[in-house]
């Protein structure tokens, strides 16, 4: 699909999507809903098809291509600090093709590996050059003489200054036309390096592509005044000790800005613009170069796949019998929501991750969650005695609210994150925000269109849905103080397992590890070698498989200084294989220092805006009950998993995540129906009808948790020993948050608007001033 049909198509749907909201209800606006959803599902489709070709897979499932690469040492050796750098600059630019949660990791003292996703054989020339390419910049002034010296000198008249020397610079020229060469007088020296440029783009003008440059603010001061005191001579730009162009200074530049011009093709010159803004400081070497595997194994994406697979059948099939008719809606919504999201993720090339697909589990929780508000609130509306049509309306309207807040909240923090973080995290952040946009058009355009078409045609006339959690009334917040006694007493447990635990709560992803390379001559059977690895407790080690010159090779990375075990577990178990060790070394951490201190920071930024966006829409109180729950999960799961003697690895990034994003929607959606009830102005204290609120969604949690666990319990049970761990997290958040949401975030609003000082009164007060202000959002 070309660009110009895409925007065309995108240019449509925008105009459907105004026309919609801007019409009553009606015929007018189903018929256009249903124009809007087959649109997008048909352009969806198109873009997937076919999907094997089409839907861009991450290096933990696809595999991809390793480059084995080595610092080559000048003056100095090489140091740790060297070798930190380049890994730091490696990642920055590797972010150039797409990402794709590459794996860049140390080796040894002075090689670096690097596996780069999905790469065609023309990406694989262009990733070589990115990975080599120094990109040394400098700024040299040329001989202010417009040439005469360097025509003096020809012509033996005169010697070339000690601080100069004669270069050759190359014009571009038109393609097809003769090449033109003009020497240049050059300062040996540069009056201005490339280590002051803070950031680089590409654009395209007039003349053609050109790179942008802007320096820091030191660089842009010696810009200005070396630019002012050379007015109308050449001043050369030099990238690897190439001239790249001599532009005539025509006047002082001071606003720290500088362009490379030159006949670029886009490539080129996005290709330039990324290695400048990240400038290696030692110049590497690729050693070698190998098509490899997916990280997980070939053997735990089947069994993943079929778990996956089963736990959404087994979803479908339970809303589908619970609720009925509008549970088969619910189906039909969640379909759509998966091939919007598939669809959106292959058309902005965006590629598929583990931690993605921990986001895209999120969102069926969260696409089902908004259905089951909505079905929930139906059964109440029909149960005070409301026709069917009037109940439905009101249903939606009722539950816009606790969907919007609950989706919005969790936006703010993925958005977040997609801005700031940088590796898998950015990977989730990216299927989450897609998928809660999704989320929302599937539940609040198709399914309403498509059950108000039932119910307005009279071809649905009586709704009746199964009702297994009956109303309660129990007390609570009167049990708020024993439940975080308890969860005090967990998390203090936790801590002091994690604590005594040190370096061992963290796995190979995040200390390093060892290793080993071994081949054989016929084809290697992995899950072989993953079930001799299990008596000595390494079935869910990292193992990847490539081939070279007609061997097979696996590579499998575990703990420090566990290669001697694992070779000799390998050997004995498997003795018919005729394994050969070809290396064993040590092996960096994949999350490096600059990763972990930009997702922390992502994380810190996140949790501001749910406090701000929370104390808008609600009131402080509630913003401080729902950041002490998210945290409460997060803690609580990092906890229990010290407890039980498992490692924090880079899959359980994904887990923790999915914990949060899983938190704060729950919580939102019970402070939703609080907030219902203190604006109502029902009688009674603050305390029976917070309680009365959290009894009321109490069906909807219970169910909730229950239809997001489904396909992570399928997961645990029969995705295989490498995603146990990740599976498990999740379930352990899941259950934690939904006893946070009721006996955690609930209970903290209440004592801190009295630790404030705050009244009941002014708390009612405040909430019913912004229930009444969000009102107009649900029409």
């Amino acid at each position: 699909m070309t660009p110009a049909l895409t925007f065309f198509i995108g240019l449509i749907m925008l105009i459907l999507f105004g026309w919609y909201f801007a019409t009553e209800q009606g015929l007018r606006k189903r018929l256009l809903a249903t124009t809007l959803m087959l649109l997008l599902v048909i352009f969806s489709i198109v873009t997937i098809w076919p999907p094997q070709k089409k839907i861009a897979l991450g290096l933990d499932i696809q595999g991809g291509t390793s480059f084995l690469i080595r610092l080559v040492p000048g003056d100095k050796p090489i140091t740790k600090g060297m070798l930190d750098q380049a890994v730091e600059v490696i990642r920055k630019r590797v972010d150039y093709f797409g990402g794709g949660e590459p794996i860049i990791s140390p080796v040894g003292s002075d090689r670096i590996l690097v596996q780069i996703p999905g790469l065609d054989t023309a990406k694989i020339q262009e990733a070589r050059d990115q990975l080599s390419r120094v990109a040394k910049l400098e700024f040299r002034l040329v001989y202010p003489d417009n040439g005469q010296k360097l025509k003096a000198i020809d012509e033996g008249k005169d010697v070339i200054p000690p601080d100069y020397r004669i270069e050759t610079y190359k014009l571009h020229q038109v393609e097809g036309e003769k090449s033109v060469e003009e020497r240049l007088l050059v300062k040996k020296k540069a009056d201005l390096s490339g280590d002051r440029v803070s950031s680089a783009g590409a654009s395209y003008e007039k003349d053609g592509w050109v790179v942008h440059l802007r320096f820091d603010s030191e660089g842009a001061k010696q810009f200005g005044n070396i630019t002012a005191a050379n007015v109308h001579h050449r001043f050369a730009i030099v990238l690897d000790g190439v001239i790249q162009s001599a532009p005539v200074i025509q006047d002082a530049i001071y606003g720290g800005d500088a362009q490379i011009t030159g006949r670029f093709t886009e490539e080129e010159a996005r290709g330039l613009a990324s290695v400048l803004e990240n400038p290696l400081q030692t110049p590497v070497s690729i050693e070698e170069e190998r098509s490899v595997s997916p990280t997980l194994g070939l053997d735990s994406i089947r069994a993943s796949i079929l778990a996956g697979l089963v736990g959404l059948a087994i979803t479908l099939v339970c809303v589908a019998i619970y609720y009925k008719v509008p549970g088969l809606v619910a189906n039909l919504a969640l379909i759509i929501n998966l091939i919007l999201l598939i669809g959106a993720l292959t058309m902005f090339h965006f590629v598929l991750t583990l931690p993605g697909i921990a986001g895209i589990i999120l969102t069926i929780g969260l696409s089902v969650d908004a259905n089951v508000l909505i079905y929930e609130r139906l059964r109440e509306e029909m149960a005070l005695g409301k026709s069917l049509k009037v109940a439905l309306k009101t249903a939606y309207e009722k539950a816009f609210s606790s969907i919007f807040d609950a989706n919005v909240t969790t936006l703010i923090t993925a958005a977040i994150l997609f801005w700031k973080a940088s590796g898998p995290v950015k990977g989730f952040a990216i299927s989450l925000t897609l998928g809660i946009l999704a989320s929302l058009f599937t539940a609040l355009i198709v399914g309403r269109n498509c059950l108000g078409w039932f119910v307005d045609t009279g071809r649905l006339k009586r709704i009746s849905m199964l009702h297994l959690i009956s109303a309660q009334n129990i007390n609570f917040l009167g049990k708020g103080f024993i439940a975080c006694m308890c969860s005090l007493a967990l998390l203090l447990a936790g801590a002091f397992a994690f604590y005594e635990r040190g370096d061992r709560n963290f796995g190979v992803d995040f200390r390093g590890g060892d290793l080993i390379t071994l081949s054989a001559p016929g084809k290697i059977d992995i899950g072989q070698v993953r079930d001799a690895l299990k008596p000595i407790g390494f079935a869910d080690a990292s193992i990847q498989e490539s081939t070279q010159v007609g061997k097979s090779y696996i590579t499998v990375r575990t703990p420090l200084n566990t290669s001697d075990k694992v070779e000799r577990q390998i050997m004995q178990t498997l003795p018919s294989v005729g394994f050969k060790v070809e290396g064993s070394e040590r092996v960096g951490a994949l999350v490096g220092g600059e990763l972990a201190k930009s997702s922390l920071i992502a994380l810190g930024l996140g949790i501001l805006g749910i406090l701000i966006f929370v104390t808008f829409r609600f009131e402080l109180s509630f913003a401080v009950g729902a950041i002490v729950a998210l945290l409460h999960d997060v803690l609580m799961t990092v906890g229990v998993f010290a407890l039980l003697g498992r490692e924090l690895t880079l899959t359980m990034v994904g887990a923790v995540l999915t914990i949060a994003g899983y938190s704060i929607n729950d919580t939102i959606v019970v402070y939703d129906r609080i907030r219902e009830g203190l604006a109502s102005g029902r009688r009674g204290t603050i305390e029976e009808i917070m309680n009365s609120s959290i009894n009321q969604t109490l069906s909807r949690t219970i169910l909730t948790s229950t239809v997001t666990l489904i396909p992570i319990l399928c997961l645990f049970f029969f995705g295989g020993a490498v995603l146990r761990d990740f599976s498990l997290a999740i379930i352990i958040g899941v259950v934690v948050g939904t006893y946070s949401s009721i006996f955690i975030a609930s209970p903290i609003v209440l004592w801190w608007t009295r630790a404030r000082g705050g009244s009941a009164t002014a708390l009612r007060r405040e909430v019913t001033e912004k229930a009444t202000a969000a009102n107009p959002l649900a029409r």
